[in-house]
């Protein structure tokens, strides 16, 4: 089996071809929801959150107060690298015994279903950032203009500031795409996004 390491800018459109794939039966993890479970109620490392941040990212319910973290590790490089530290490695090992399991697995047929069992996917916002490229044997950008990125984040109700500091957080995408071994143009409609994947896949 092959795996595709899929990174792209904030806004471009990471959560979309992760669901175009799916829907191609191509089997995927996000690092972003990897990240989600970690920071759960009751998970190690949102105690070690809570020790570092203090009280306050913490809910009463004992959620994550995610925007509250946000606002403190976006404004402030040495906080942003105190929460990687905690989260990076556990998300790393998890997705690492993914790609085991799935490379370990016998190959079988489609049984019908239309699942695509010589290619998975990891979805990692900091692929190249983070140098997790190695461990895949194709990378993958989803891109789209400046324009059309920051018009989306200011759909989603972000700030100027806010997207400012997001994108300061992340390689330029340029820089992204330079080092793919395939690009995702997703300016266009959803319908031409879905046939990039679609021929991606196929050639695989």
């Amino acid at each position: 089996m092959k795996v595709f390491g899929l990174t792209g800018g904030i806004g471009m459109g990471k959560s979309v071809a992760a669901r175009f794939l799916r829907e191609r039966g191509v089997p995927v993890v996000d690092a972003d929801e990897l990240a989600r479970r970690l920071v759960e109620p009751g998970q190690p490392a949102l105690s070690e959150i809570q020790a570092v941040f203090g009280d306050s990212v913490v809910a009463s319910d004992g959620q994550l107060r995610r925007d509250k973290l946000a606002n403190i590790v976006f404004a402030d490089a040495a906080a942003r690298q105190k929460l990687e530290a905690i989260l990076h490695p556990r998300i790393r090992e998890r997705w690492l015994t993914q790609i085991e399991t799935w490379r370990a697995a016998p190959k079988r047929g489609n049984g019908g279903r239309g699942e695509n069992c010589s290619l998975a996917v990891v979805v990692i916002p900091l692929l190249f950032e983070t140098r997790a490229e190695s461990h895949f044997d194709k990378t993958v950008c989803v891109a789209c203009s400046a324009m059309a990125q920051r018009n989306r984040l200011l759909e989603r109700g972000w700030t100027p500031e806010q997207i400012d500091q997001r994108l300061a957080a992340q390689w330029p995408v340029g820089q992204k795409i330079a080092r793919a071994d395939f690009v995702i143009w997703t300016d266009g409609l959803p319908d031409v996004h879905a046939q990039q994947i679609e021929r991606m896949v196929a050639r695989e």
